[in-house]
Order: structure tokens, then C-alpha cells, then sequence
């Protein structure tokens, strides 16, 4: 019988706590679940009888999980249940080197993400691993300024890194552009991580204008966070196609599901020669340099007009139009079409009829079939979101079929 240990959960919002168990755990110890504050205290009100040895505030047993994992990390359960994802020491060690070696070196690192995220506890691991201490923000809101003090009290004698997602990013722009020492803390990291969903040209631009070092990131949880920067993976990682999904070998790869075989057995599958593989839900392919092109969802492929269209391109094409940086593409019933691409975003986009005209300019300048053209555009105040910050499409595409 395989041994087992205990699985502590910490709230994430305890970085001190945090970064206490997933020290312990890389050394063998008992493994960590972060759990955002709801679903910590519903933990410690049905766990109080099994609290840790230690008698830490903040911990709880939540469970046993196999002797070689450390971190249990939930998935956010964008287009399905959510997932409880398995990462050895092994393998988050792995993905803290890939990126060390990929960056330059080892530095500091300042938390501006959720511990409860494999982005976010990814930084404090790179932290250990690097043997720097990892500043955090306060939790709560993100909130520039607060990003740009906590900057501050980095070291002056090691590189600075940092992890985002785009709208962190583009928060952080818009007030560099009022506050220069916003401006002065962005440019001061070595290098700015960005993953967690695709990085809009139009937001890349600026940040590159403004001066800032920005590493567009492709993982997951299943990879121990991002295994490909700008394109090329790091470390060990390799790349292949099969029908166009992309599947991901390497030293990160997470040992499965908790408690979920079947899902573990339909993710990762072994070659004849002992090669692990990922099998993601993106579609991509490889550019004329070589490089990593993820095209979009394997699930957010439409019919339209019994042509195949990407809804990831559609995206792609309608963010690089000026004042559309964000904006989301779904797809909409069509009674003559099947189905068609809509749009919704943010703001005010002025005449629609002219500015649905420009969008669909954009897609046929992209190289798109005619079927990719989007027929609606919806402006709203604000867009739904998923708790992880990401766009919540369920919600956006119901909102575009009234």
C-alpha cells in the first residue's frame, strides 16, 4: 500500500503561515491545500478536533493525500467542476528552476497574486527555492500604490520579479500614467510575469512603451504554473500537437486529481517510453520561428455556416483594434448561421453599426474566414468575472443571447 501523509489547509491570505507550510512540505512534510478565507473557515469549523500539531491559527487537517505530494491546488473551474490538482515537491521545485534558469537568475519576488492560485503559491516557492524573502500586498483588492510601496521594501542587490495577470498589468499602466512612482516601481522588475489568460497586443504595447520587461507565461496548475515563456518552454518542458490540442511533457507536470481518477486518466497520458504528457484544453500550433502559438479553447471552437472557427482568434484579432484590449468574443445562437461570434466589452464604444464594421475588418486583416466575423457587439459597464479575475463567459455569452 502506497503511504499517505497529513494535507494541512492554510487561507491564503496567511503568506507568513503559508510560506511556513510550503517550506515544511518541500522538505517532506505535511502537504498544503491553500483555500481562500470562505472555504478556510469552512474547514476549520467542521475540522476543530484535528487541528495541526504545531497549533498554528491558520491550520487545519483536511485530509491524506500520497506521500510524495506537497501542494494541493484547486482549479478555478472556469468550463467545468473544479479540480484539485496534485504537485509533488519535485515538481514545483522543477518549475522554480525552469524559471530561474529561463529569467537570468534567481531574485526576489513580490506576491501580488492569491496564494490559492498555483501563480500566486508558485512565487512564494520560487521565493524558497532562491532562499530570498517574498514580499507580499496586504489582502484584499489589488491596488497600485500599494503594489508600488511593497516594491520598495525589495532588496537593492538581487533582481526583482513579479507575477500578474493582464488586468493587474493594465491597472498598473494606467496609474503609472498619473503617478510616477507607480511608474518607477514597474520599471523596476527585472522581469513581470503575465499569464492566468491571453495577453491583449494592444496592453503589450504598452508596457513595452512604458518600459517594462514583460514575460507572457503559458501553464496551468497541471504544470506546476507557467512552463512556456514567449513562446519557448523552459526547462525540460516539450511541446506536441495531437488534432491540434496541445499536450505538455515535463519535470512539472502535477501527479493528477485528488480523489478523481478518471479525470487524471483522460489529462495525462504515458508514451511507450515512459514520457508523461498533458493533455490541455488549448488548441496551437508551432510559428515559422518556432515559437508557441496557442490558438485559443479546444471547447470554444464554433460552427458557423459548417465552417470551424476559433473563437481564440476571433479574440485575438478583435483586442489587437484600439479600445478593445479586453474585450471577449462568445459565440451566439444564429438561426441562419448556426452559430456566430458576438462581442462584448467595456465601455463605450460610440455609433455600433461603425464600430462592428472595424471589428469585422479586423478579422478578415487577420486572415480569418468570412464565418469568424463577429454579427453583435454588446457594451456593458463592466464585464462578468470569474473570482480568479478571469472573464466569465457562461455569464458574457448568456448576457449576448437575450
Amino acid at each position: 500500500m502506497a503511504s499517505v501523509k497529513p494535507l494541512i489547509g492554510v487561507r491564503a491570505s496567511d503568506v507568513p503561515e503559508l510560506t511556513r507550510a510550503l517550506a515544511a512540505a518541500l522538505d517532506g512534510g505535511p502537504a498544503v491545500w491553500p483555500a481562500p478565507q470562505p472555504a478556510a473557515d469552512h474547514l476549520m469549523s467542521h475540522n476543530r478536533s484535528a487541528f495541526a500539531p504545531d497549533g498554528g491559527s491558520s491550520r487545519d487537517i483536511a485530509g491524506e493525500v500520497g506521500d510524495r505530494v506537497a501542494l494541493v491546488v484547486e482549479t478555478s473551474g472556469s468550463t467545468d467542476a473544479p479540480k484539485r490538482v496534485l504537485l509533488s515537491a519535485d515538481a514545483l521545485v522543477a518549475s522554480a528552476d525552469a524559471t530561474h534558469d529561463a529569467l537570468g537568475s534567481t531574485g526576489q519576488w513580490l506576491l501580488a497574486l492569491p496564494g490559492h492560485y498555483i501563480a500566486g503559491a508558485q512565487v512564494i516557492v520560487r521565493g524558497l527555492v532562491a532562499g530570498t524573502e517574498t514580499v507580499s500586498l496586504s489582502p484584499g483588492a489589488f491596488d497600485p500604490t500599494a503594489f508600488a510601496e511593497a516594491s520598495a521594501r525589495m532588496h537593492d542587490h538581487v533582481p526583482h520579479y513579479t507575477s500578474l495577470v493582464p488586468t493587474q498589468l493594465a491597472r498598473l499602466l494606467d496609474a503609472a500614467e498619473r503617478d510616477a512612482f507607480v511608474g518607477a516601481a514597474l520599471r523596476s522588475f527585472d522581469a513581470v510575469l503575465v499569464g492566468g489568460q491571453a495577453l491583449a497586443p494592444a496592453l503589450a504595447e504598452r508596457a513595452e512603451h512604458a518600459g517594462v520587461r514583460v514575460v507572457r507565461t503559458y501553464g496551468s496548475s497541471e504544470t506546476a504554473g507557467g512552463c512556456v515563456y514567449d513562446g519557448t518552454p523552459i526547462g525540460d518542458t516539450r511541446v506536441r500537437f495531437d488534432g491540434g490540442r496541445i499536450e505538455l511533457a515535463s519535470s512539472s507536470l502535477a501527479d493528477g486529481y485528488l480523489g478523481d481518477p478518471e479525470r487524471t486518466a483522460a489529462a495525462f497520458r504515458t508514451d511507450r517510453d515512459g514520457t508523461r504528457w498533458y493533455v490541455t484544453g488549448d488548441l496551437g500550433e508551432f510559428t515559422a520561428d518556432g515559437l508557441l502559438r496557442v490558438r485559443g479553447r479546444a471547447d470554444d471552437v464554433m460552427i458557423s455556416g459548417g465552417v470551424k472557427v476559433v473563437l481564440g482568434e476571433v479574440e485575438r484579432a478583435v483586442r489587437a483594434v484600439s479600445g478593445y484590449a479586453e474585450a471577449v468574443v462568445v459565440a451566439v445562437p444564429d438561426t441562419e448561421w448556426g452559430e456566430r461570434a458576438a462581442v462584448a466589452v467595456a465601455g463605450d464604444v460610440g455609433d455600433e453599426a461603425s464600430a462592428l464594421l472595424t471589428l469585422r475588418t479586423a478579422t478578415d486583416a487577420a486572415g480569418l474566414a468570412p464565418a469568424a466575423r463577429p454579427m453583435r457587439l454588446v457594451a456593458v459597464d463592466r464585464l462578468p468575472l470569474l473570482v480568479s479575475g478571469k472573464p466569465d463567459r457562461r455569464a458574457i455569452a448568456a448576457l449576448l443571447s437575450d
